[in-house]
Order: structure tokens, then C-alpha cells, then sequence
């Protein structure tokens, strides 16, 4: 840690980040009016820090009060280094009142914090809570707290409890000077009032929480003392002298009494003991002033009073005489003498030369002043009294005001250089802008509540609008234009500059005297003292002090540390020689990463040609007193060299010591919002210090090698040392302190919620969101620079660890060593030469993309630590900002670099892939990862191809990541470096799924020429095996994979194949989509099916049938079990037919007659579906379809029985049947393709189903008549005469049949009839119309009768004696049949 030198101290402002004020307004108003005179107080400030600010468990702990007054108006606002508070501003206005110099304190008890304000005509008392009582439990975890000024517009401040008017004396005129208050022992308030007149008023108001008037005492030097009771006087006043008038009151109660201690207008201190009312001790002070003819006529109006009590020194007083030219603090020591009397000893005099003193605090070794000289430019000191025989005041080195103007280089936009230094974090609070723009607009509109970025855009806005509206011309050059600009920003800049210096004007100084924590108290801001560090004391030093420097703490050797000290005096002339144009031109090499060397060369060729006043010549007469400035240097170099040799752990190790409440303590320490700007203002700060003076070490430095042998006593040898190790540490140096100085001015960017989510999951990825560099919460207050950002969401907690991982819990709050480690140690984390990243992750985890990929680009060239990570974390920015190819150039320089740097190591250290091998795989994997996220597959691609070059002997990573490849091909559609990539797959079952993907998504395009055309090499039975188990295992409709498996198998010439896979789809879309569709669809696969076999030569075509009942076995598929739960034992065995051709061809008109079915009666289209031949030919008959029905009983072989009776059926219902039945019955005999189309108006349906039936009983012929036999017992059985045709065509087929139906049907007279024409027909007489040849002869051949036949008829004739008649013709006529037979036998006979 660098070495600090608590002899001086540097202030760093804490501005306020809102653009409107704070302050809560509250008005008091008791109904007086103002008095006559209208006197005026200067404004005042001053502060309170609670008891147990410096206690570390404590709700308090670095907490204070502070206030500004002015005119009638109290400012108050509590303030916290740990926790934000809320609520903590409040501005209290006292009607028609001037509030008194010293005229607010604050005390605190158990239970409340008591305010005590004296105005010129009343005085006040508020009673808060006290922090402690406002939380019910001592473990405060809450980012933010309630402020005890939260309930303070609750409190009636016009109560008598809380206020009372202050009586005009008899006989004195104007209002009290000053004032004093305290709280007693007894819980009184008392305001000690000093009397326009002399003497002091002490007015009392009783306990707040009991009942009691308000009294008041005067105090005077004469011997008799009046008391005032109530309001009303009771005794005649004594003769005041305005000498006794009191210009600084003190209070300090010791042993039950209060004693008031008035230094006044002649110069005398007087002690009052309130208990005795009486005027103790009395001191000239003009008898510690050495020299002080003439002070004695002076009235001493600035003469000031403070005390200070420990428990070592006791009560201490401090008092400053204002004597012009020649101030002076006297510090004396209130001693106890016998017979309780009091005296003064003194401790110190100390001198100063300052004009106007504002403040000053007196603690119990130190005094520290604060002065405005007469430039109006603050000065603060401070000295030990105690320790110091010089008489030396101690440095601090206060924030200087804004530059009055502004360098603008020639290559520099003038507009986006005043908006830099207007809105840089250091330079201008957000009031002095808004007052500045308010003022620029005339007053034409108020500025509302805006954030920091829309600030900055009304300031554009309101700047360029001015400046166009003065341009009268409408053409002139850019030079012209620059110059405008200039003009117009620099008058609004001017104007900034006027409203931050009133409100950086001084009133007040405050020391805690538990902490140690320093303030300087302005008008508008409050800003903190921090102990400065040794080489940042030397650098800054006034000359006067520097000169007079004797030792220095960075340096042991007494020798070592003289040369030290003529070094920096040499430094400073370096500095006073650099104009701000070559101050600029080094800025602006650093900035573009060009050679600071080189820049210092180009600089020191400047102050060489243009050294009119010999500073170069001083300078190389100063460096002769140099011994050994190689050892100085390196001293210089070795101090502002921040870099560690381990990284700073992440969290310190828990003790044992450390409590549940210690460790909730230490997660709020230094976590407000004013500590992070404090603390890192103080790095920024540090860093613009120490690049300037490295910038001018580096000058020296070059100074050094052009003088040589001049002023080197060593000679060659420390020139090559400067030249070739020194000189690179400055550069190396300045460098780091330029990177620190940048990021500590800029400002973190607002990120949209739905980028930080999206960051969030890409950390997910990456497996870093639980590091402590993501921040859950955000500062509410804008803006925010990206280092308060890293140290609010992760630097504090490492920092605070390391300090404090040992200490314990009763341990002190010091603000000089507390602060002074915090700042080193946070600077130490920023520092780009430090093996530690947490900075950059912080950015990353922020979405602060921008900014890292600046801070990444200045690193570049010099910082050789981190190398990888920082090439990765551009590679996260370019991936956020849409460079995906930039991205993976940085990605693939990282990778080298994985095995040495520790972000690396632990960015790859958490994979879980055991196949990834090396830790350059495992980070492999996790950039493949990130990008996958990011939806990125190009680039995954990329990398995952250079990636396989590093696994060559890792089989499972390389298969990984040719899986990984294959992926994201198949998703960009490139389908064949898809196939490509599975081909190299080492490993066969992420092959087989990576095949089983690209089947699966490339049906899904319906891609199918890419899948077919692909050669499969070694995977031809997979491809079949997948495609097989998709198309068996999916929906037929919605899929179309044995389409793809019969183009697979054609592409091929695998017909027989080809064949099987359409008749297997045909048999599933009869089982399964038993509709329309898949009918016609079923017809065309069987049909496919067909074509293929015809392609085989005849002796192969034939394909496999699996039998009713077989299952198809899926790749992959579990095995079956039986009821009881067990595996089969068996597997199913398969019954397997053979069809051939023939086979085939009969599927396919059973399932072409199942479409025509479905076509003409689509309900039927479920029943077909699986119906078989026999089934269709009943369900084609009862549609009407008699042609369809034919064909498929001559193709399968089957009866037309079915078919004839179904027509003559449906004959015998048009036969009888109403118009309905004709109409009905003209749609399935158009179905039906008649041999001649009788279409006239005699014809009607009944006629074309008859001409039908006829038409085919001719058209398909059986043996014995067997169709008009079905077809006439079709139509007798439902009492249907027979038409003429079908019995003449029937006679002539087989009469004996036609006989045997009639006498079947009773049909007796038709029977006889027949008869009767069949025996004439034998006997010659129409014998051609029963399909004789030849009748009886006796050349031909013998004829017969249906003998059986005929007698059953005979016989039924024989048992009516109704057709007697009839029974005589037949047997007439078969007598003579027989006479005839008989004449035929005998002439046969005798040709023989």
C-alpha cells in the first residue's frame, strides 16, 4: 500500500447528482413582524456527528448532521457514508426572523436528537427520534433508511413546547449578535443570547416532555444580578458598555453547572457560571499577542471562540484574534484551582498571515482553519498545537475551481468538448447547470426534475438555438461557423463557472472528533478531506513548503530522500514550462495509443525551441544537485506503481470473531452514495495527479539522456539504465494513471431492462451470473461512472473484506486509515498490471458495453496481463453491438491464453462436459454455448470447425462438435454441408441420430430431393431403417415418409423394394384412413406397386406379405410384456405369404371397386375399407354397381349369383315401386354401362333395369341357365309375373328347369303351358324356341321329357277339378307324344 502522509490533506467534492433540490420546505411562523434596521448575519454552516459515528455495529456509524443558515432560512440534512437516507433534507423558514451566527446545535440523548435554532426575536426546539429508537432491530440490512427528519412536517413548530418569542428589554434596542445553546443534564434547553447592549440573555425552556414556563436570566458584570421571571422584568437594569458586547459564545457543562464562555468586543474572555449566575474568570487576550500596540483600538469583529474536552487534556479553548496581516489562535486549558477557582493556562500560539478567517474547529491536538485570501479562493490548514515548534501549518490542498476556459483542439468538435468538462463528474454540479440554463433562457421556462442525459440535451439545445438565432447569414465558411460555437458555449460556460463558484463558497469547517472525518461545509455541496498520499503531497505542494521539506516518507535513506525532494522541485519546473497545447498534445497521444515517448520527445523539442525565461536551463542547473537520480526515480516509480503480486481475494475468510452483525456492518460500510463518489473521486483524482507528474517525470527523463555526462556524475552506464528500464516504467506508468484517469470520468450508461435480462442469460450460459460482478441493484441517482458502478456492485465488498477480516467489532471508524485503504485498495483493483479482472467483468455483467470496449482498445498496446480475457470481453461487446465475425477473431485469440489467466481458468473451470478434455475444449464449448444463445449458428460453425482442429485425439469432442456443426447447418438449410458434417461423425450413435434429425427435418421442408439424392456411403440400410420406423410410427396423412422411402428405393432401382413399401402403405391406408382419400390414395399405391413389379424380370417379382395378426418390430422399440407384467418369452412369429404379380393385380381392382364404391356412396367408404371381395361384391350390388361387381367376381373367381339376384331385386322394386323409386333408380343405372341406350319417353327406369338384367344374362352365359334360374326364382319368390324375354331366352336355355320353378311356385297353368309347347316343340312344331335342334325323327337323335316332372304336374292337375281341362290337353298331348315315340322306335328299328 502506498505510503500516506498524514501532514496534508486533499479535498474531494461530493457533488449531488439531483438536477432539483431536495429539500422538503417548512415554514415557522409565530406572527411577528420584522424589526426595524433590517440587520444581516453572514451565512454560517457547521455540522453534528453522533456519538457512535466511529462505532462500527452501530445504526449511527458514519453518520452526521449538517446545516447551512441564511437570512431567515435553515438548511438540514443528515448524512451517511454507509446507507443511503431517505428523506434527510429538510429547509426550515422562520417568518420575519434572522437566524443568529452559531444559532443552530444539536444534541442528542438516548432516545431523541434534539435541534436547538435562536433566531433575532425566538428560539426553537425540535425533538426527533433518535436513529437507534427507529429501528426495532439492531440488524439494519436495508440499502436505504428513513432519515429522522423523516416525521418532521408532523411536528407543530409553532407549539409553545417547541418554540418562544424572545422579550424586548426595557431600554435596549436591536437584536441579539450571536449565540450559543445546549442541553442540560436535566433535559433543558438553553440559548445563551448575547445582548446587543453587553451582558448575556439565557433563555431556558423546560424538559420537552413535561409541563413548565419558559424562563430567562441575564447575565452582567455589576454585583447585583436581576432575574427575569416569566416575561416581565423585576428589577432596574445596570449600565452596560458596548466593550462587553460578545462576539463568540462557547458552552460546556462540567459538575452540574454550564459554564458560558464570551469572548468580547475588548478583547477579554469571561467565564459566566450559569448555576451561580456570576462571571468566574475574566482574561485579557491581548496578553498572549506579542506585539499588539494599536490592537486595543481595534473592535476585534472577527474574533472567534471554540472548545474542545477529552478525557486526557480536559476542556481546551481555542481563541482566534483577528488582527489584520497577523491572525492569531490561542490555545489555553481551563484548570481547576483550589476553593473552586478557575484558571486559564496556556498551551499554544499560533500565527498566521491569512486575511479573512470563516471557520475554524478545534480538536484536542489539532487546529483546523478555513480562510478565503483575497482572490476569494479557499484556503484550508490545519497544525498540531501541542508538537509543533516551526509553527509549520500542515497542508490541504483544496478542489480548484473549473478552468476559465477551455482548450479546444484543432481537431476537436467545440460543442462535444464543452459538453465533456460541463458534464464531467468533477468539475459542476447539477444545480450550478440548471441555474446556468435557466439563466441562458432568459427565465422563459423552468427546469423540471430531468435526468443527467436529458440535461445535457437541453443544454444543447438551448446553446445551439441561441446561437442560430444570432446568425444573420445564411452562407459562411466552417472556420466561421467553429468560431460561433466557440463564442456561444463559451458564454454559457462562463455562466456555469459564476453559479459553481457562489455555490463552492466556504461557510463552514467540521472534524468529527470520534471518526476524524473532515469537512468543508459550501454554500451549495459538502466535501470530504481525505489524507493525502506522500507522492501525491510532493507533487502538489506549495513551493514555500516543498523547499522547506527536509525528509519524505517514501524513502528511508535520509540521502536518498534529499535527492527525492530536488527531483520533484525539478519535476515542478517541468511542469510550469509545460504549455496547455503540448499538455494537450500528449493527452491526445495517449488517447490514440501512440508512443508517450515519442509525445515527450515532441514536447521537449517545444520547450526547448520556445525557452525564452532559461527554465530548461534552471532546470539542468537544479538536477546537478541531484546525487543519485537513479535511485530517486526509481523510489518515484516504485510509489506509484500499483501492482500487487497476487490478485486481491474476491471475499475475505469469515473468523470467528466476525459476528452476524459484524459481517451485516461490513456489507454497508462506505455503501451510501456520497462514500462511492467520495471514494472514487479520490482514485480519479489520484490518477490525474500522478499522470501528470509521470508525464513530467518522463520530460525529466528525456531532459536527462540530452544532457548526459552534464549532470550524470555515473556516465554511460545509468543512461543506458534511464533509457532502457526507466523511461519504459514512466511511459508504462503514465499509461496506467491516463486508463485510471479515463474510466474514473466516465459515465455508465442506462441499460433497457430487456437488454440486462438478455445479459443475464448469456451469464447464465457462461455460467458467471452468480460471480459478484452482476448487480441486482442499481444506484437510483444518475449519473453514475462505470467506476462508482464496480465499486458499488463489487470492489466495496472485496475491499472492505481485506481490511477488515481481522478486526473486531469493537474496533474504531478511523476516517484517515479507513479511507486511505479503501482508496489504494480500489485502485489497486483498477490497475490494468494486476492479474485481477473483476473491473472488466463488472462491465460485462453491466451491459456496459461501450465503455469496455474503450477500456479494452487503451489497454491494448501496453498491458500484457490479461491478454485473453480482455480479447474475450471485446468479444462479448462486438457479439452486443451485432459484430458476430469481429466477435470470433476475439474469441479465437483468447482461446490461446485459457490455461494462463485466471478469468479464463474459471470460465472453463466450471464445465461439467466431461467429453471436452483440454481446458481449451472446455472453453471451446462454453463460447459454442454463448453463441447457440445468441442465436448465432454461422458463427458456431466457425468456431466449432477450428475447434475440431484441437481435439484431434479427443474422439467424443470431436464427435461433439461435428454433431454441433451438423445441427446448425441442417437449421441454416444447408442441407448438404448437413450431410457433410454426419459423415465425419466419429461416433456411430450420434451419426445415426444426427441422420435420424436430417430425415426427420428435411421431410418436415418437404426437402425431399436433397434427402434422396445423397449417397448414404456405409449408411444405406440406417437411412431405410429410419425412414421405415418414422413411416410405421406416424400419422399417414399428415406424413409423407413412404412416398420418401419408394422415391429412396427408385432413386436406387431397388423396384422390388420400391414395390414392397407401396403395398404395404396401400394395406395401412385400408386399415387406417378409411375414407375417400385414402382409397384413392391406396388405388394409386397398389398401382405404383404393379408398375414396379412389371420393371423385374418375372421370376423376382414377386414381394412378402406379413400375415393378419403380424407386427411391425420399430428400431428401438421396448419389448413387449405379456398380462401378467413378464416379458414375452417368445417373440412373434411370422407367418409370411408370397404375392405374386397375379396377386398384386387382384389388389388392386379389389381396391379400385372399393374407390368406385366410395366415389358413388361416400358412407361406405369406413365399411370398404377392409372389406374383402365377397364383402365388396354384396356392397357394389347393393349400391347399384353391377359392372364393378362383375368384374371383381370374374377376377376373383366368385359366383355372379349375388349379382343377378340384386338386379332382378331391384327390378321387382321398380316394378312395383311409386316415381320416387323410378327417379332414384336413374343414378346407379348410369353407373351401369348398357349395351344400346334407349332413351325415349316410352322407356322408363323399370324398362332399363329389365333391358340391364337382360343384358348381361346374355353377356355372361352359365352352364344349365344357372344365372336366369337365380334370376326367375328372384322374381317368383316376390310374386313377379316373368317377363316373355326372360322365360322365352330361359326356355330355350333349359325348359325342364323352367318347369320344375313353376311347379316349385304352384304355378300350375303356366306349367301345363309349357308343357304343351315343349312336347309340340318335339314333335317339330317351334322347336328352335327351346334350343332343339331337331324334333323327333328317326335319323337324329333320341329326345327326352322332363318325365318327373311332368307327373308331379299331371298329378297336381289330377287333385283340382279346376283344371280338368287342362290336366286332359296335357295328357291328350303326351299320348300322342308317345304314339309318335312309339312309330319313331319301330321305323329306327327296322333301319337297322
Amino acid at each position: 500500500m502506498a505510503a500516506v502522509l498524514e501532514r496534508s490533506f486533499i479535498e474531494i467534492c461530493g457533488f449531488e447528482r439531483e438536477t432539483l433540490s431536495r429539500f422538503r420546505e417548512v415554514t415557522v411562523n409565530l406572527g411577528l413582524s420584522a424589526l426595524p434596521g433590517g440587520l444581516k448575519f453572514p451565512d454560517s454552516a457547521g455540522a453534528f456527528h453522533y456519538e457512535e459515528s466511529g462505532k462500527l455495529l452501530s445504526v449511527t456509524s458514519n453518520r452526521f448532521i449538517h446545516w447551512s443558515t441564511s437570512g431567515d432560512t435553515v438548511q438540514l440534512v443528515e448524512q451517511s457514508l454507509d446507507t443511503n437516507l431517505l428523506n434527510n433534507a429538510v429547509k426550515l423558514r422562520f417568518t420575519h426572523c434572522t437566524v443568529l451566527p452559531g444559532g443552530v446545535s444539536v444534541q442528542e440523548t438516548l432516545n431523541n436528537v434534539l435541534i436547538l435554532i435562536s433566531t433575532n426575536q425566538s428560539v426553537h426546539r425540535l425533538v426527533l427520534p433518535h436513529p437507534t429508537r427507529m429501528y426495532r432491530s439492531e440488524l439494519v440490512t436495508e440499502l436505504h433508511m428513513q432519515s429522522i427528519f423523516t416525521d418532521v412536517g408532523k411536528l407543530s413548530l409553532q407549539d409553545p413546547t417547541h418554540s418562544a418569542i424572545i422579550p424586548s428589554l426595557a431600554g435596549q434596542t436591536g437584536s441579539p449578535s450571536t449565540c450559543t445553546a445546549w442541553l442540560s443534564h436535566q433535559g433543558e434547553a438553553h440559548f445563551a443570547l448575547a445582548s446587543p447592549a453587553g451582558g448575556i440573555m439565557v433563555v431556558t425552556l423546560p424538559p420537552h416532555d413535561t409541563q413548565g414556563s419558559v424562563s430567562m436570566v441575564e447575565l452582567k458584570r455589576s454585583s447585583m444580578m436581576q432575574r427575569l421571571s416569566g416575561w416581565m422584568p423585576t428589577a432596574i437594569r445596570g449600565e452596560q458598555s458596548p466593550a462587553d458586547l460578545a462576539l463568540s459564545l462557547a458552552v460546556r457543562e462540567l459538575e452540574e453547572d454550564s459554564f458560558i464562555f464570551a469572548l468580547c468586543q475588548d478583547h477579554r474572555l469571561r467565564m459566566w457560571s450559569l448555576r451561580e449566575q456570576a462571571c468566574l474568570l475574566e482574561t485579557d487576550m491581548l496578553e498572549y499577542m506579542p506585539a499588539c500596540k494599536g490592537v486595543k483600538r481595534l473592535s476585534g469583529q472577527g474574533h472567534r471562540l471554540r472548545l474542545a474536552f477529552s478525557s486526557t487534556t480536559g476542556l481546551c479553548l481555542s481563541v482566534y484574534l483577528a488582527v489584520p496581516q497577523r491572525g492569531q489562535f490561542t490555545v489555553l486549558q481551563l484548570v481547576t484551582t483550589d476553593n473552586n477557582r478557575y484558571s486559564l493556562e496556556h498551551i499554544s500560539t499560533l500565527f498566521t498571515t491569512q486575511e479573512t478567517l470563516v471557520d475554524f474547529q478545534l480538536t484536542s491536538t489539532d487546529i483546523w482553519g478555513l480562510w478565503v485570501d483575497d482572490t476569494n479562493t479557499t484556503v484550508v490548514k490545519y497544525i498540531n498545537f501541542e508538537h509543533n515548534t516551526a509553527g509549520q501549518w500542515n497542508q490541504v490542498f483544496v478542489q480548484p475551481p473549473p478552468e476559465e476556459e477551455v482548450h479546444i483542439g484543432v481537431d476537436q468538435d467545440p460543442r462535444e468538448t464543452y459538453l465533456e468538462v460541463l458534464f464531467s463528474p468533477l468539475r459542476f454540479t447539477a444545480s450550478a447547470i440548471v441555474k446556468a440554463l435557466q439563466i441562458y433562457r432568459r427565465g422563459s421556462e423552468r427546469v423540471t426534475d430531468v435526468s443527467w442525459e436529458t440535461l445535457k440535451k437541453e443544454v444543447t439545445v438551448a446553446v445551439e438555438t441561441e446561437l442560430q438565432s444570432s446568425v444573420t447569414e445564411f452562407e459562411f465558411s466552417q472556420e466561421e461557423y467553429r468560431q460561433l460555437q466557440v463564442e456561444f458555449w463559451s458564454k454559457f460556460y462562463a455562466c456555469c463557472l459564476q453559479y459553481q463558484e457562489s455555490l463552492s463558497m466556504p461557510l463552514g469547517l467540521t472534524v468529527g472528533h470520534h471518526t476524524g472525518l473532515v469537512c468543508l461545509l459550501k454554500k451549495g455541496l459538502v466535501s470530504f478531506l481525505l489524507p493525502c498520499f506522500a507522492v501525491d503531497h510532493l507533487y502538489l505542494s506549495y513551493d514555500e513548503y516543498l523547499f522547506s521539506e527536509e525528509e519524505t516518507p517514501i524513502a528511508e535513506d535520509p540521502e536518498v530522500g534529499r535527492d527525492v525532494l530536488q527531483l520533484v522541485q525539478c519535476l515542478r519546473l517541468v511542469s510550469d514550462a509545460v504549455s496547455g497545447e503540448m499538455a494537450y498534445e500528449m493527452e491526445k497521444a495517449l488517447e490514440h495509443l501512440q508512443s508517450p515517448e515519442r509525445a515527450a520527445e515532441l514536447i521537449l523539442e517545444n520547450m526547448l525551441s520556445n525557452d525564452s525565461d532559461n527554465v530548461i536551463e534552471d532546470i539542468q542547473n537544479k538536477l546537478q544537485d541531484v546525487r543519485n537520480p537513479m535511485a530517486a526515480m526509481m523510489v518515484l516509480l516504485r510509489e506509484m506503481d500499483l501492482e500487487t503480486d497476487s490478485e486481491v481475494a474476491a471475499e475475505g475468510p469469515v473468523t470467528p470473531a466476525q459476528s452476524l452483525n459484524l459481517r451485516i456492518s461490513l456489507s454497508q460500510l462506505y455503501g451510501s452514495t456520497s462514500a462511492v463518489s467520495v471514494v472514487c473521486q479520490a482514485v480519479c483524482h489520484m490518477a490525474v495527479t500522478r499522470a501528470l507528474f509521470c508525464r513530467d517525470l518522463l520530460l525529466l527523463q528525456k531532459l536527462y539522456l540530452r544532457f548526459g555526462d552534464n549532470v550524470f556524475l555515473g556516465g554511460g552506464a545509468q543512461l543506458l539504465q534511464l533509457q532502457q528500464d526507466l523511461i519504459p516504467r514512466s511511459s508504462h506508468l503514465l499509461s496506467s494513471y491516463y486508463l485510471l484517469k479515463h474510466i474514473s470520468q466516465t459515465l455508465a450508461s442506462c441499460v433497457p431492462m430487456d437488454i440486462i435480462d438478455a445479459n443475464l442469460q448469456h451469464l447464465t450460459v457462461l455460467e458467471l451470473s452468480d460471480t459478484p460482478a452482476v448487480s441486482n441493484s442499481r444506484s437510483v441517482l444518475s449519473p453514475q461512472t462505470v467506476v462508482e458502478l464496480f465499486y458499488q456492485t463489487v470492489a466495496r465488498k472485496i475491499i472492505v473484506s481485506q481490511i477488515f477480516c481481522q478486526q473486531q467489532s469493537n474496533s474504531v471508524l478511523l476516517w484517515t486509515h479507513v479511507i486511505s485503504s479503501v482508496v489504494s485498495l480500489l485502485a489497486q483493483l483498477l490497475w490494468p498490471s494486476n492479474p485481477g479482472f473483476q473491473f472488466p467483468e463488472c462491465l460485462m455483467a453491466n451491459c456496459q458495453y461501450t465503455q469496455l470496449q474503450e477500456y479494452v482498445r487503451l489497454i491494448g498496446p501496453w498491458c500484457q496481463m490479461n491478454v485473453g480475457s480482455c480479447r474475450f470481453m471485446l468479444g462479448q461487446c462486438y457479439l452486443a453491438n451485432g459484430e458476430g465475425q469481429k466477435a470470433l477473431q476475439c474469441f479465437q485469440e483468447a482461446a490461446t491464453e485459457v490455461e494462463r489467466e485466471e478469468f479464463l481458468m474459471r470460465l472453463t473451470g466450471t464445465e461439467d462436459d466431461e467429453a471436452a478434455s483440454t481446458p481449451r475444449l472446455q472453453y471451446y464449448n462454453k463460447v459454442l454455448r454463448l453463441l447457440e444463445d445468441m442465436g448465432l449458428p454461422e458463427l458456431v460453425i466457425q468456431l466449432a470447425s477450428l475447434a475440431i482442429t484441437e481435439a484431434v485425439s479427443d474422439i467424443s469432442s470431436q464427435a461433439a462438435l461435428w454433431t454441433r456443426i451438423f445441427k446448425h447447418h441442417l437449421d441454416l438449410g444447408h442441407n448438404s454441408e448437413a450431410y457433410e458434417a454426419l459423415t465425419q461423425n466419429p461416433d456411430s450413435s450420434m451419426q445415426l441420430d444426427c441422420l435420424r434429425q436430417l430425415v426427420v427435418v428435411l421431410c418436415e421442408r418437404s426437402q425431399l430431393q436433397d434427402l434422396v439424392r445423397f449417397s448414404y456411403v456405409n449408411l444405406h440400410d440406417e437411412v431405410v431403417g429410419i425412414i421405415e420406423s418414422r413411416a410405421r410410427g406416424l400419422d399417414l396423412l399428415a406424413h409423407n415418409y413412404y412416398e420418401l422411402l419408394y422415391a429412396f428405393q427408385i432413386n436406387r432401382h431397388n423396384y422390388r423394394k420400391a414395390g414392397t413399401v407401396m403395398f404395404e402403405l396401400g394395406m395401412r391406408l385400408g386399415r387406417e384412413v378409411r375414407t375417400r382419400l385414402g382409397l384413392q390414395k391406396q388405388v394409386n399405391c397398389y398401382l405404383a406397386a404393379l408398375n414396379c413389379l412389371r420393371l423385374i424380370r418375372p421370376e423376382y417379382a414377386w414381394i412378402v406379405r406379413p400375415a393378419s395378426g403380424a407386427v411391425y418390430e420399430r428400431p428401438g422399440a421396448s419389448p413387449k410384456r405379456n398380462s401378467d407384467g413378464e416379458f414375452s418369452s417368445e417373440p412373434v412369429k411370422r407367418q409370411v405369404d408370397i404375392l405374386e404379380l397375379k396377386d398384386l393385380e387382384k389388389e388392386y381392382i379389389l381396391s379400385r371397386s372399393r374407390l368406385t364404391l366410395a366415389q358413388h356412396h361416400p358412407p361406405s367408404a369406413a365399411i370398404a375399407g377392409s372389406a374383402s371381395a365377397v364383402e365388396m361384391v354384396a356392397l357394389l350390388v347393393q349400391a347399384g354397381l353391377f359392372d364393378s361387381a362383375l368384374s371383381l367376381c370374374q377376377t376373383f373367381r366368385l359366383s355372379l349369383t349375388p349379382v343377378f339376384e340384386g338386379l332382378a331385386f331391384k327390378c321387382i322394386r321398380l316394378q312395383f315401386g311409386g316415381e320416387e323409386t323410378q327417379n332414384e333408380a336413374w343414378s346407379w343405372l348410369a353407373d351401369n354401362q348398357l349395351s344400346s341406350v334407349v332413351n325415349t319417353k316410352e322407356s322408363s327406369a323399370t324398362d332399363e333395369a329389365w333391358r340391364l338384367l337382360a343384358s348381361y344374362l346374355d353377356r355372361y352365359p352359365s352352364s344349365n341357365g344357372q344365372h336366369h334360374r337365380c334370376v326367375i326364382n328372384k322374381l317368383l319368390s316376390h310374386g313377379t309375373p316373368l317377363p316373355d324375354w326372360l322365360v322365352k331366352s330361359y326356355k330355350a336355355v333349359d325348359a325342364a328347369s323352367l318347369l320344375r320353378l313353376y311347379l316349385n311356385f304352384d304355378l300350375l297353368e303356366a306349367a301345363a303351358e309349357l308343357v304343351l309347347e315343349y312336347v309340340d316343340a318335339l314333335l317339330g312344331r317351334g322347336h328352335q324356341y327351346f334350343g332343339i335342334e331337331r324334333p323327333l325323327s328317326a335319323t337324329w337323335t333320341s329326345v327326352w321329357l322332363p318325365y318327373t316332372s311332368i307327373d308331379q304336374l299331371l298329378q297336381a292337375l289330377a287333385e283340382t277339378q279346376t283344371n280338368s281341362g287342362i290336366y286332359n290337353k296335357v295328357r291328350d298331348k303326351l299320348d300322342e307324344y308317345h304314339e309318335l315315340v312309339d312309330q319313331t322306335t319301330k321305323r329306327r328299328l327296322l333301319c337297322r
